[in-house]
């Protein structure tokens, strides 16, 4: 009969623990099913490294593209109507401007048969718009749904 080594049992334990507070810790992400967040912007535009880092904040996995985002739009369908200036793509669905990191979590969720979601513009207040340099201020603004068809419908209003 092979003798067990408590510490070796206690350190296991210790170890399982820790993967399971990592693994509750990035929870969030693993319930809606989210891939990984890739993003084209210009490799200079603050605003965009905010939204990511808003992103990343909620729990999301980003891959950054330094490339611009026009052709990246272009590519996956959204039209220019709806642009912005960074253009994001995750587990199929389009991702344009400022979303809110909330606003992708319930698209992933409710899963829409739909382009994705976009803010087009840059709304003062909406997420990587909102730094100290816009003292406060926050324009209502809209998430809106992107259908297949190129139309939208309001997804998320935000006052």
């Amino acid at each position: 009969m092979a003798m067990v080594d408590p510490t070796s049992r206690a350190r296991r334990g210790v170890l399982a623990g820790a993967c399971g507070i990592a693994l509750l810790a990035a929870w969030p992400a693993f319930a809606s099913g989210q891939a990984r967040l890739q993003v084209w912007k210009s490799p200079t535009c603050g605003c965009c490294g905010d939204w990511i880092a808003h992103m990343r904040q909620a729990g999301f996995t980003v891959e950054v593209h330094d490339t611009g985002n026009a052709a990246a739009r272009a590519r996956l369908g959204l039209p220019a109507r709806y642009g912005s200036c960074h253009t994001a793509l995750i587990d199929g669905y389009v991702v344009e401007g400022h979303v809110p990191a909330d606003d992708v979590a319930r698209l992933l969720r409710e899963r829409p048969k739909a382009l994705g979601l976009a803010v087009p513009g840059m709304p003062i207040g909406s997420p990587g718009m909102d730094g100290p340099e816009y003292g406060g201020r926050k324009d209502p603004y809209d998430t809106l749904l992107v259908e297949l068809d190129g139309g939208h419908r309001v997804f998320a209003a935000h006052r």
